[in-house]
C-alpha cells in the first residue's frame, strides 16, 4: 500500500464505490469530506488505517491542499443538486473543481478524475450544467491530462433518482412527473466507479468520457419500469413545465424564507431547467467502450434494493407463493 488517492466527497454517492474499489486495488484511501464522523462506514473497505475519512473544506485552499499533499492520484465527485447557504453550484462545482486542479498541479500528483455529468455546458440554461461545464473548464486549464467522467443519471442501491419516486408510489394511486418525455441512460453507480478507478490506474486516456447504461428510455418509461419491480399500479401524470415552474418557485421560496432550514429536496426551479433536456450519451463520445467497460442492465440490480416499496416488501416472493398455492 505505498500508493495514496485522495476522494472528494469519497463518502458520497458514487464516490463511497470508488473508495471501495480504490482500496481493493490496494491503495490507501483518503476520503475528504465535509462530516468524516458520518463517513466512518468508509472504514472497513480496506484492512485497519487503509481508508480513512477527513474533514475537509472544499471552498478553502489550505483545506484542500492539505487533502492534496502526498497523494499520488485524485478524484473529485463533488457535486450539489441544489444551492443552500455557502455550498452554492458556484463555490461546489465551479470554483471547487478549479482550485483542486489547481492545488493537485503545484502538489505534482500524477493523476486527477474529475465526476462531470451528461449536459455540462458553461452556456447552459441550469445552473448545474453551467456550473460543471466551467467546473470542466477550470480542470482542463490546470491539469490537461485529467480524465473528466460525464454519467447520465445515476442509480444504485442508495439513489435519490429510483428511491425517491418508489417512496412517491406509497402516497397514492399518481405518481407526478416533470419532463416525462425527456429520455435518460441511467448509469449503475458502480460502473462510474469502475472507469474512475480506469483513470487513476492510468488506463484511460486523457479527455472527456461520456458514460450512459446500455438502455435509454424516456422518464415516463423508467418509471414503468420501476413500477413493475415494485409491484405496483400508478398513474404516471406529466407534469407541465409552467406549472412545474410555479412548484419549483413555492418550494425554492420555502427554503430561501427559512433561510435554509428548510432544504428544497422536492423540486427546484433549476431541476425544471434541466428535464427539458435529453440525458444520454452524445453521439461520437468516447465512453465505457473505449474503456473496456460493459455496462449494467437496470433489470439487473433494481428488484435488488426496491423490494422494500413492494406491498408486502421482502414477504412479497412469499405471498406470491401462498397465492399460487391456494389456487392449486
Amino acid at each position: 500500500m505505498s500508493k495514496l488517492v485522495t476522494i472528494f466527497g469519497g463518502s458520497g454517492f458514487v464516490g463511497r464505490y470508488i473508495a471501495r474499489r480504490m482500496a481493493k486495488e490496494g491503495w490507501r484511501v483518503r476520503v475528504a469530506c465535509r462530516r468524516p464522523n458520518e463517513a466512518l462506514f468508509v472504514k472497513p473497505y480496506g484492512v485497519p488505517g487503509q481508508v480513512e475519512p477527513l474533514a475537509c473544506n472544499i471552498r478553502d485552499d489550505a483545506s484542500v491542499r492539505s487533502m492534496i499533499r502526498g497523494a499520488d492520484a485524485v478524484v473529485n465527485c463533488v457535486g450539489v443538486l441544489n444551492s443552500l447557504g455557502a455550498n452554492t453550484f458556484e463555490a461546489v462545482q465551479a470554483e471547487g473543481a478549479g482550485r483542486i486542479a489547481r492545488l493537485a498541479a503545484a502538489e505534482g500528483v500524477q493523476t486527477l478524475v474529475q465526476i462531470s455529468a451528461i449536459g455540462a455546458d458553461a452556456s447552459a440554461a441550469s445552473d448545474y450544467a453551467r456550473t460543471k461545464g466551467e467546473g470542466e473548464a477550470a480542470v482542463l486549464a490546470a491539469f490537461p491530462s485529467a480524465v473528466i467522467l460525464r454519467p447520465s443519471v445515476v442509480f444504485g442501491t442508495e439513489d435519490s433518482f429510483f428511491n425517491r419516486f418508489a417512496a412517491m408510489t406509497r402516497l397514492g394511486p399518481i405518481l407526478p412527473v416533470v419532463g416525462a418525455k425527456t429520455r435518460f441512460q441511467p448509469v449503475l453507480a458502480d460502473d462510474v466507479a469502475q472507469a474512475a478507478v480506469k483513470g487513476v490506474l492510468g488506463q484511460a486516456a486523457p479527455g472527456i468520457y461520456e458514460l450512459g447504461g446500455p438502455e435509454v428510455d424516456s422518464l415516463r418509461g423508467l418509471m414503468g419500469r420501476m413500477l413493475t419491480v415494485v409491484q405496483r399500479r400508478r398513474a404516471v401524470v406529466n407534469m407541465p413545465f409552467v406549472l412545474a415552474r410555479i412548484v419549483g418557485f413555492g418550494f425554492d421560496m420555502v427554503q430561501g424564507v427559512t433561510l435554509g432550514l428548510v432544504e428544497n429536496k422536492v423540486l427546484t426551479r433549476d431541476q425544471v431547467k434541466s428535464l427539458r433536456h435529453d440525458n444520454v450519451v452524445s453521439a461520437g463520445a468516447r465512453g465505457f467502450a473505449d474503456l473496456g467497460i460493459t455496462p449494467t442492465a437496470m433489470e439487473a440490480v433494481l428488484p435488488e434494493y426496491l423490494w422494500r416499496y413492494r406491498p408486502s416488501g421482502q414477504y412479497a416472493a412469499i405471498m406470491d407463493s401462498a397465492k399460487n398455492l391456494k389456487k392449486a
